[in-house]
């Protein structure tokens, strides 16, 4: 961490030496009984929250500890370095509740962030849409006024956390027929067990097993006109502005998933071995193992580089772009060139290789997909 270590002081060190212990104790030995359950249960997100391990960004008034975003990045490293994405607290922490904070008036505030940091209150997003996918301009789902009350009426799918959640924004049409379409968007919270909200399946996927993902659907479903975040209408921009955290969130556990795959790769080919020596040896692997070794370096060189201007509040959108999608797609063939080092064992469950083969897959897909961050890339380069 070259470039991070310019502001990691001895308290950041003690946080990540604590998280650590946390997790060894409190995560790691129940990571498979999780993903067979295809699920992590709520007392893992309140015992995370109770560490003070949840939105440690917030302000104390409102259930954080007021400190900056190097130690979201900590929290993300860690979660990934022990394979346990599964308790997704990134998504929540770093991405969801970020909108409640800088959109929220005081009185939401107040009512919904202190659960967010305890873990008491877990948070999904819902954007994405059978029909729509990438197009969140397309989006059908509504929410008509009547009276004092929204009337929401939609679906949505693939929505993280969305069995587990307490708390769900969604983004709906409050003006169907607005022109351009994204300005009839907004953005409005669901608590659960509202009526006419109903949480769909578990999905099942082909990685990050642990981690729910649900369907939602929503008839008739009526809530409060004091549940919308900011303004009517502002939803499309505020989902702008926030997705520049979300890509840099998304692009950091992609580059600890290449990290990880390399170790794991490393350790394995240097103790394998094939005609009188570790396989590690051939020149062949050894510069398929250099290459791999050169690329992860240079992830997190852009990384923490990026991170850093975060920080200082400069505008990244491009550049995360492309963290987004090149760190995505390089996690994505460095897990799948480590598969092949370890050759046959690297497709038995045991080994850790192949679980992190299927769950890094899904990083070139989410948080946008990387034909998406490649658009964006582009016209923001005047294309």
């Amino acid at each position: 961490m070259l470039l991070l270590e310019k502001i990691y002081t001895e308290e950041h060190r003690i946080f990540r030496d604590s998280l650590r212990r946390y997790l060894e104790k409190n995560v790691t030995p129940y990571v498979e009984e999780w993903e067979k359950k295809g699920i992590v249960p709520k007392e893992a997100w309140r015992g995370f929250g109770a560490q003070g391990f949840l939105c440690p960004w917030l302000p104390e008034e409102y259930g954080g500890s007021g400190v900056g975003y190097e130690y979201s990045v900590i929290i993300t490293e860690e979660l990934a370095r022990t394979n346990q994405l599964g308790l997704i607290a990134p998504l929540h922490s770093d991405v969801i509740v970020p909108y409640i904070y800088s959109f929220g008036n005081e009185e939401q505030k107040k009512k919904w962030l202190p659960g967010c940091a305890s873990g008491e209150t877990i948070t999904a997003i819902a954007m994405t849409e059978p029909e729509t996918g990438s197009d969140l301009a397309a989006i059908r789902t509504t929410a008509i006024k009547d009276g004092d009350e929204y009337v929401i009426n939609g679906q949505k799918t693939f929505i993280s956390n969305g069995v587990n959640c307490g708390l769900v924004i969604i983004a709906a049409k409050t003006d169907p027929k607005a022109s351009p379409a994204h300005t009839g968007i907004s953005l409005i919270v669901v608590e659960d067990s509202t009526p006419g909200f109903v949480k769909g399946r578990n999905l099942e996927k082909i990685g990050m097993k642990s981690q729910d993902t649900a369907e939602m659907f929503f008839e008739d479903c009526r809530v409060p006109q004091a549940n919308l975040l900011g303004d009517e209408g502002a939803g499309f921009k505020y989902m702008m502005i926030k997705l520049q955290q979300e890509r840099l969130v998304s692009a950091w556990a992609s580059q600890v998933m290449a990290e990880l795959a390399l170790e794991y790769t490393i350790e394995y080919t240097k103790s394998r071995m094939a005609f009188g020596r570790p396989i590690s040896r051939f020149q062949h692997n050894a510069f398929k193992l250099a290459e791999m070794a050169t690329e992860v370096e240079l992830g997190r060189t852009f990384m923490e580089a990026l991170t850093l201007d975060h920080i200082e509040g400069k505008d990244i959108v491009k550049k995360v772009s492309m963290a987004k999608y090149w760190i995505a797609e390089m996690a994505n063939r460095v897990a799948q060139q480590g598969i092949q080092l370890h050759g046959g064992y690297g497709y038995m469950e045991e080994y850790p290789i192949a679980r992190l083969f299927r769950d890094v897959r899904v990083q070139t897909i989410f948080a946008g997909t990387s034909e998406i961050m490649k658009l964006i890339i582009s016209r923001l380069m005047g294309l």
